[in-house]
């Protein structure tokens, strides 16, 4: 069983962080479609954007213990419907990305995580690698 799922509008920094926690080489590139890592299950934003889409992410979480909802710090708007996370039944943690930037406005980033009923929230800069270690060892990841 894979340890999570990860969901989010584009660009909010999935990819990036499923290669920091896999210790890959940090690429750049779109998702465009589901992509299947050894421990990791990297949705592309679409999925969350468009409601048509959310069969793909409900007929494929069912692989994964962890469902992660990925909110940039940066970004104000959210794509998670309120009470989002009551949906599965797997262990649902938010994860704020983009923590290091200037624009970044954490508390809003925050409030938009527990709209959508996430109780554990990670504060993450891909940048200084603040509050990795804590992600890596909740998801016991080595």
């Amino acid at each position: 069983m894979k340890k999570a799922m990860l969901i989010g509008k584009s660009g909010s920094g999935k990819t990036t962080l499923i290669q920091l926690l896999s210790s890959e080489k940090i690429r750049y590139n779109k998702t465009q479609a589901m992509e299947y890592y050894p421990e990791f299950i990297d949705t592309p934003g679409e999925y969350i954007e468009s409601r048509r889409y959310y069969n793909a992410i409900i007929s494929s979480v069912d692989q994964c213990e962890n469902m992660v909802l990925v909110q940039a710090a940066t970004d104000h708007d959210s794509v998670f419907p309120p009470n989002f996370a009551k949906t599965f039944n797997q262990n649902i943690l938010g994860v704020i990305t983009k923590i290091d930037k200037d624009s970044a406005q954490i508390e809003q980033a925050e409030k938009i995580l527990q709209r959508a009923g996430v109780n554990k929230i990670f504060k993450i800069s891909s940048i200084t690698k603040e509050g990795l270690a804590e992600l890596k060892k909740y998801l016991k990841i080595k």
